[in-house]
């Protein structure tokens, strides 16, 4: 279990190296921008904690990812003065994948999903000597993610709930490890969602993933650490893919927000009504990630 004392301890690691996100009140609740953190998502929060939590050795850093984490990683190993090894499968999105390297990170393609991906990188770390920051399934990763619930705690006074968008789910515990009173609310796509399958389930599953959102919310199944804090603090909602991509052209519409569908999954469900929120309820959603081609929105 990732306790508040982890967290503490990963802010105060971090909040140098990091971006104070803003919020904004938007249509009656709070959006919480961390798609303008350093890397355009969270994940920052995560792969800069592993990194000066554990030291970097000269061999720099490795990792797996759909994306977003890459961008994370590659950014943390420049910035550290470091070299690093990203593997992504061959359905990430090109707009990451040239992230990555302009990074200056090497890339290796592997495989069509993200579980390729994976095994692809666990036979280079044994090698390498690099070291490995997992995506979500870390409990310093997690750590690191839940600095975003402590800056909640300083921006939004008697904060009731968060939404927030869940792929393997390590943001999700790691706000409900920074913040044990609020409800947390976490939303998935339909064909894309190894949370809901592992509380059907009674424990983590497998799951196939099938969803415009997977290159970013495309875990194949819960993590572990995830799932010891969520099974017991969580509220699971499904959206399908069209309210998602309903969701992210209405922030962009609304409110001139540019996100990936990842980013818009958490408001999809408030926007859909897939989720509603209580009267008074005092309510922060999630807008997590910004790496995504904006033509599409501009010209929908």
């Amino acid at each position: 279990m990732i306790s508040r004392v982890a967290v503490d301890a990963a802010y105060g690691r971090i909040r140098d190296r990091v971006r104070r996100t803003p919020v904004m009140e938007f249509d009656g609740i709070t959006l919480k921008l961390e798609l303008f953190q350093h890397s355009g998502s969270f994940k920052a929060r995560g792969s800069f904690n592993s990194a000066l939590a554990q030291g970097v050795p000269d061999a720099g850093l490795i990792a797996a990812s759909g994306g977003n984490h890459g961008i994370a990683v590659a950014h943390v190993a420049r910035e550290l003065d470091a070299p690093a090894e990203i593997y992504v499968p061959s359905t990430s999105s090109a707009v990451k994948v040239a992230r990555i390297r302009a990074l200056g990170a090497e890339v290796h393609v592997a495989g069509a999903l993200y579980a390729d991906a994976q095994a692809a990188c666990d036979e280079r770390i044994a090698e390498s000597g690099a070291l490995a920051i997992h995506p979500y399934d870390a409990p310093l990763t997690v750590a690191g993610q839940g600095t975003l619930g402590i800056e909640l705690e300083q921006q939004i006074e008697d904060l009731d709930t968060v939404v927030v968008a869940t792929g393997g789910g390590g943001l999700a515990a790691g706000i409900a490890a920074a913040l044990p009173h609020v409800n947390v609310v976490c939303v998935e796509p339909t064909n894309s969602s190894c949370l809901r399958a592992a509380f059907d389930a009674g424990e983590p599953v497998d799951v196939e993933i099938d969803s415009i959102a997977a290159d970013s919310l495309g875990g194949p199944r819960i993590g572990a650490i995830p799932w010891a804090v969520l099974r017991d603090r969580a509220t699971s909602i499904v959206v399908d893919d069209d309210a998602i991509v309903g969701a992210r052209q209405y922030l962009w519409d609304r409110a001139q927000l540019v996100t990936e569908h990842g980013g818009a999954t958490a408001f999809a469900a408030v926007l859909s009504g897939a989720w509603r929120p209580e009267p008074h309820e005092r309510v922060a959603v999630i807008v997590c990630g910004a790496n995504t081609d904006p033509a599409d929105l501009i010209n929908p």
